[in-house]
């Protein structure tokens, strides 16, 4: 596939949509789990900052490249 495909797949407001509300659930839940105790004790720094939002970062990456493949995979079937 080539990437010019996937970043225009991946900029589609479906696409945005749903992978910013998977990256915020999930983001959440494995930000507490990861970084919950740090949180409730105050000990909140640049570092703490910048991993917590790589913590949402991974979730939006992994569905919005499930969605584009999904849906890239839909539409070459429908060529067909």
């Amino acid at each position: 596939m080539p990437i010019t495909q996937f970043i225009k797949t991946a900029g589609e407001p479906t696409i945005l949509k749903r992978s910013l509300k998977v990256s915020m659930i999930v983001g959440t839940i494995l930000m507490f789990i990861n970084h919950g105790d740090k949180l409730l004790y105050s000990n909140i720094d640049a570092t703490l900052i910048i991993k917590i939002l790589m913590t949402y970062c991974v979730p939006f990456c992994v569905s919005t490249q499930a969605s584009v493949s999904a849906t890239l995979q839909s539409r070459k079937k429908v060529a067909q």
